[in-house]
């Protein structure tokens, strides 16, 4: 019982690894379809996102039934439930890659980035999928040192989503009403992605560490 019990909680990393990896791949298509206006590309994501919420909702499932089944205690009850709070992270991350490539639908044939923040755009886009890879090798590995990678690349978006705002706010601003909301709109959603990540990176720091505040020291919490 107690082999069946961990092979258990084996699948329940080997599934956030798996959705993990899906969302890399939609972020990766949905920044390169809004930066290029690939509108076909920008459907693909919008059409897999099913799968990443099915498997999400399958995880959970499985989650549900290890509490309900085998009553997990201290460390392994701390798994489970982690791995739940973790799961609709990253399900709320896939939506986010929706959303990016939602905005290159609706504007197609017209370009979503405004003018005169394409290299931004650009920048958050590049951020947002190494900071998807480094949190897949980070729920893989548990090699906490991505933590800190993650947090930084967290602060360089940050930074990055503060400019948009400054820009848009500007006398220099010529973008009509349209362009000014999909400017901040798309800046919000690529910042809010890499926040999802430093998130779930703060639970795989506790898990690994025990500590609630050495994994806070190291991520920023979190506001959802």
């Amino acid at each position: 019982m107690r082999e069946v019990f961990h092979q258990s909680l084996e699948d329940v990393q080997s599934r956030l690894v798996e959705i993990a990896e899906l969302v890399t791949v939609a972020i990766d298509k949905a920044t390169r379809a809004f930066g290029s206006s690939d509108v076909a590309l920008a459907e693909e994501v919008i059409e897999a996102d099913t799968v990443i919420d099915e498997k999400a909702l399958a995880l959970d499932e499985l989650a549900i039934e290890i509490l309900a089944r085998q009553q997990p205690v201290a460390r392994d009850l701390r798994i489970v439930v982690s791995a739940l709070r973790m799961s609709a992270s990253l399900e709320r991350m896939g939506d986010i890659a929706e959303h990016i490539a939602q905005l290159t639908r609706m504007r197609f044939p017209e370009r979503a980035i405004p003018k005169g923040l394409k290299s931004t755009f650009l920048k958050m886009g590049e951020l947002d999928v190494e900071v998807a890879r480094q949190l897949t090798e980070l729920l893989r590995t548990q090699e906490l040192a991505l933590t800190e990678e993650i947090r930084n690349a967290d602060d360089a978006l940050d930074d990055l989503h503060i400019s948009v705002f400054e820009k848009v706010l500007s006398a220099s601003w010529q973008g009509d009403p349209s362009a000014t909301v999909d400017a901040t709109l798309a800046s919000r959603y690529h910042e809010r992605f890499a926040d999802h990540a430093v998130s779930v990176a703060k639970k795989v720091a506790y898990l690994s560490t025990g500590d609630w505040a050495t994994s806070t020291d190291t991520i920023d919490v979190v506001v959802p």
